[in-house]
């Protein structure tokens, strides 16, 4: 069983793995002013939760897209750990062929979901994280990591939408009845909900034209369960898709 941490711009996603199963999957804030003691704490107690004993644990690996904390991060995991944790970057095999302009940029959360889906579903493919960011992956049919795009995140354009709008209140992002709203909270949930999943929809659309063939289409992150729904694309949600490719990583990486 191995520890797997994604450090994003707004949650750590934490989980602990075996090649069989992912035993448990939380969420904590991501907060750049927490110390090593207070991540340490924090990792302490989801373990004891799920009633894990740190000596079950092997080792762990983090990918992370919030470089002040990462080395934070890992210290805490290794404390409660007493092991060594690996850091997804340069040195790291990942098995990923990626052919962009400047691979090195490439976010790590990125190629960790499309290592655990390639080596899930069929190519080519495109992989949706809906996050801070709504980002778009699209591995192709010879399974390369050819691009992909970045898009405002749902809370983003929600968060944007009330700060600059004197009369816009903040929502739940949830779905109205109707997608024609006949109040101004439903005309927001609608455009929020419905409007993702249109861009979402249109997206795909537009990779699949270029590509000149359909994929397999996969999404993941907090907010994939909202809004995949409402979209009309064949979408696979798998909440599980990042730690299955940090498990991945760590047994390419594994020397024992």
């Amino acid at each position: 069983m191995i520890l797997a941490i994604d450090i994003g711009n707004t949650n750590i996603v934490i989980g602990c793995c075996d090649d069989e199963k992912i035993y448990f999957v939380e969420r904590l804030s991501t907060n750049n002013t927490k110390t090593e003691l207070e991540y340490a704490i924090s990792f302490k107690n989801v373990l004891e939760l799920y009633g894990i004993d740190p000596a079950q644990i092997k080792g762990g690996i983090i990918s992370s897209v919030v470089p002040p904390i990462t080395n934070i991060v890992r210290a805490s995991a290794e404390k409660v750990l007493g092991k060594s944790v690996k850091i997804v970057g340069p040195g790291v095999k990942t098995g990923m062929n990626i052919l962009m302009d400047n691979p090195a940029q490439v976010g790590s959360d990125r190629i960790v979901n499309a290592v655990a889906a390639i080596n899930e579903y069929p190519a080519p493919l495109v992989i949706i994280d809906m996050g801070t960011a709504t980002t778009f992956c699209v591995v192709d049919a010879k399974k390369n990591y050819i691009g992909g795009m970045i898009l405002p995140g749902v809370r983003i354009s929600l968060d944007a939408l009330t700060a600059g709008t004197s009369q816009l209140s903040r929502i739940s992002i949830e779905a109205p009845k109707k997608i024609i709203g006949k109040n101004t909270i439903d005309c927001m949930k609608s455009g929020i909900i419905h409007g993702n999943a249109a861009c979402i929809d249109g997206m795909v659309y537009r990779i699949e034209r270029e590509l000149g063939q359909k994929t397999t289409v996969i999404a993941t992150g907090g907010l994939a369960k909202r809004i995949v729904p409402y979209c009309e694309q064949e979408i696979i949600v798998d909440d599980e898709l990042l730690l299955k490719g940090l498990r991945l990583i760590y047994n390419k990486n594994s020397t024992g």
